[in-house]
């Protein structure tokens, strides 16, 4: 995949990285395919690089420095592109997602960030950062609702989201907060004929996914991706045998889940218990 001739190559860093690595790349004569075999990976996935498509990555970076002879040129200009806003282990998913034809999601303990609601996120964003300030609890909060207007897009993906009923159960923020987002989770499914919801019901027992949060994205012209998450850390997965077996463990998941109508109907029962604790209309 060449540089598109009207991408700036100093538009941003990531740009910048993809038009110094072509520059290297054809200073050595390489092709795409020539030198995605000297570092094992594909011709595709450094066409994705020069286009500015993907994130770098430190490690190939490294590798791509020691092939083309050009010090630690690609690994400085690596450290520029992945500035995020979003933290660093969930950076190259975020960015995934925004490529993204379709995405599953499984989590067992809270709604998935893509359908959180601003009070719920900020209940979740200062238990998970008791000490800091309200300013940068703040940020944390608007950077997941900046995420959300994904759904927005004229192009958003179909989203699949399989929660857990502890989910459901558990009143994070308190009754009023968790009516709230269970209200919208609820009309989130019910007005966006993209967006799909279900519940793994305690009644279904154990299942291959309970102890993570699984992201899964397919793309249109990419193999697909998985991320993992658990406290304070992820991991994005592309080793094609475990994303099947994450893929495969998925749909044991959605079998096992109630029907999207059953679903929506138990999301709508829960929040009407929260209203009613919370004393609200």
């Amino acid at each position: 995949m060449p540089l598109p001739k009207d991408l700036d190559p100093y538009a941003n860093p990531r740009a910048f990285y993809g038009a110094e690595l072509r520059r290297l790349r054809e200073a050595a004569g390489l092709s795409q395919n020539e030198l995605g075999e000297r570092a094992f990976c594909s011709g595709t996935y450094i066409g994705l690089f020069e286009a500015a498509e993907r994130r770098p990555q430190a490690e190939i970076s490294r590798a791509l420095d020691a092939l083309l002879g050009s010090g630690e040129h690609l690994q400085r200009l690596c450290r520029l592109a992945r500035t995020s806003k979003v933290a660093g282990y969930f950076a190259d998913a975020a960015e995934l997602q925004q490529r993204a034809v379709s995405i599953a999601e499984f989590s067992s303990l809270i709604i998935p960030g893509l359908l959180q609601t601003e009070s719920y996120a900020r209940a979740l964003t200062r238990a998970a950062h008791p000490y800091a300030s309200d300013d940068v609890v703040e940020t944390h909060v608007r950077t997941r609702m900046d995420r959300g207007t994904l759904l927005d897009s004229p192009t958003a993906p179909v989203l699949w989201v399989i929660v857990h009923e502890a989910a459901l159960r558990s009143p994070v923020g308190g009754a009023a907060v968790i009516a709230e987002q269970l209200h919208h989770l609820h009309g989130q499914g019910v007005t966006r004929p993209r967006v799909v919801v279900q519940v793994l019901p305690f009644s279904a027992g154990a299942n291959p996914l309970l102890n993570t949060a699984v992201t899964l994205m397919h793309f249109a012209d990419a193999p697909p991706a998985a991320y993992t998450e658990a406290a304070y850390s992820g991991q994005l997965v592309e080793d094609s045998g475990l994303v099947g077996q994450i893929s495969s463990a998925y749909d044991l998941a959605r079998a096992s889940a109630l029907s999207p109508e059953a679903s929506l109907s138990l999301i709508k029962s829960a929040a009407k218990g929260y209203a009613t604790d919370a004393h609200l209309p």
